[in-house]
């Protein structure tokens, strides 16, 4: 259930509340905005509670009965949509953030080269995998903790944030003292006992959506990590399996207003996985920008037909200034914006 308190309730009217919640069984997790405090009651010994009991304490507004499955990624819970703030890069807000950068390190040439060309263009996270989950076993599994010493030199080199996958529990704390956000790729959606751990982790978390996974199943993946007490999810669509077979995946645009309606959650959106095909990632790249997401997850590498792994969908840096320069334009037709000048126009300096 969700208990909405007062616009003047007291901090102690709030503790009470939750005090009484407890005593019924719940977890409790509280939302504080500008006006009223909200609290998400999650779990409960018996789903018969009566509301009534919560309702007659001092400083209650209302209480709401949360029907969808996913209770704290519900907009019941919070109606305003999440930020999610590392630095000066805020996920959510009103500029459309880009996560750019190579499919995974593979020399410190190329870490370097691809990281200047993205910060050059004007994207604000520095993409990049150190452990990768591929379909073969014979096929390139990244450097490893070589590989996240190389990116995170190169992000800080250029101002960058990083983002990196973790694909298992033994991972986590390798990956947390590199990466600023965490990415749980789409093998891993279910992974459930991971997810539990990273609820307990203080990084930001991008959970993206499994190739088979419905609306519903995604939302109740995050859920797992909201209850366990980190809030800073945002979610990622980066295309599903269908019958469709000239693209690597559909990507799901339609996800993106479903998602943003239902949930509070920042969400992204990755062309590169959703195509497979390097001449589609900048059409499907503006058409995620038209639908409303929150940022946009693409591959770049300084030379893709030479890539370890993923080359087929990794733009060049030519072809991702021009995606940038394009989407400048679309971005204020729906209210956002996108880092309005290149690096290089604002004096801030490019490769070294």
């Amino acid at each position: 259930m969700v208990v909405v308190m007062q616009e003047r309730a007291s901090d102690e009217q709030v503790q009470k509340v939750i005090a009484k919640l407890v005593e019924m069984g719940f977890d409790v997790h509280r939302s504080t905005g500008a006006l009223r405090t909200v609290l998400g009651a999650v779990g409960g010994s018996s789903r018969n509670y009566d509301t009534a009991l919560i309702e007659v304490l001092d400083g209650v507004q209302e209480v709401l009965r949360i029907t969808e499955p996913y209770k704290l990624a519900s907009r019941t819970f919070k109606p305003d949509n999440t930020v999610i703030t590392i630095g000066d890069v805020r996920i959510g807000g009103d500029e459309v953030i880009v996560m750019a950068g190579p499919c995974s390190a593979e020399t410190e040439e190329q870490v370097e080269t691809s990281a200047a060309a993205v910060k050059r263009a004007g994207a604000k996270v520095l993409r990049g995998g150190a452990f990768k989950p591929r379909s073969s076993p014979y096929s390139f599994q990244g450097l490893g903790e070589e590989g996240l010493r190389l990116l995170k030199a190169a992000a800080d080199r250029h101002n960058l944030k990083l983002v990196s996958e973790v694909m298992d529990i033994s991972q986590l704390e390798l990956i947390e003292r590199y990466a600023d956000i965490l990415q749980v790729g789409a093998r891993n959606m279910q992974n459930f006992t991971l997810l539990r751990e990273l609820g307990r982790s203080k990084k930001p978390i991008m959970l993206k959506r499994g190739i088979s996974a419905t609306i519903e199943e995604w939302l109740l993946s995050a859920e797992y990590i909201l209850a366990g007490g980190n809030m800073n999810v945002m979610l990622c669509e980066r295309g599903i399996r269908t019958f469709e077979s000239y693209t690597r995946n559909t990507l799901d645009i339609s996800a993106i207003p479903v998602v943003q309606k239902l949930s509070h959650l920042p969400v992204l959106a990755d062309p590169s996985h959703g195509t497979g095909k390097r001449d589609k990632v900048a059409p499907m790249a503006r058409a995620a920008v038209a639908a409303g997401c929150d940022g946009l997850l693409i591959e770049v590498h300084h030379d893709p037909d030479h890539a370890l792994s993923d080359g087929a969908q990794s733009l060049f840096p030519s072809q991702f200034d021009r995606l940038m320069a394009e989407l400048r334009i679309i971005a204020p037709a729906i209210g956002r914006s996108i880092c309005l000048e290149p690096v290089s126009k604002r004096g801030w300096g490019g490769s070294r």
